[in-house]
């Protein structure tokens, strides 16, 4: 299983924007400078993250990004859905139903397991154990 660049950039980005949490907003393009990565392509990924409900963007001069959800409480799970979407990894493509298929149930409990695993893990707890120039 593999998880896309979007997803990776959404955690670190989500995890910086959790370690410099403050009142002002970061900037776009402060963000991408930081990543090294187009503007673009992390405004797309930001976009995604506000749709989830994870950030907030403010327009303007003074605008940017800050998080909207409480840093305490955004998990590795609540990003990824937010990039990768909530589907299941696992499909059977064999068997018409699902309860026909017994590798998809296999498949849906160690889906399960995973998702219950990074749902519990913050990533707050994560920054906090960690020091920001190795967050990156």
């Amino acid at each position: 299983m593999k998880y896309s660049k979007a997803t990776n950039y959404a955690l670190h980005t989500v995890s910086y924007m959790i370690a410099h949490d403050k009142t002002d907003n970061l900037g776009l393009q402060r963000l991408a400078s930081h990543f090294k990565i187009s503007a673009t392509y992390l405004s797309k990924i930001l976009t995604q993250l506000v749709k989830a409900g994870l950030i907030q963007s403010t327009p303007g001069v003074k605008g940017g990004y800050i998080l909207r959800k409480k840093k305490e409480d955004i998990s590795f799970m609540d990003v990824i859905r937010a990039t990768e979407g909530a589907g299941a990894l696992f499909n059977c493509e064999l068997h018409e139903g699902e309860d026909e298929c017994s590798i998809f149930k296999v498949m849906k409990e160690a889906e399960i397991v995973m998702e219950t695993y990074l749902q519990n893990k913050k990533l707050y707890e994560l920054v906090q154990n960690t020091k920001i120039n190795e967050m990156g």
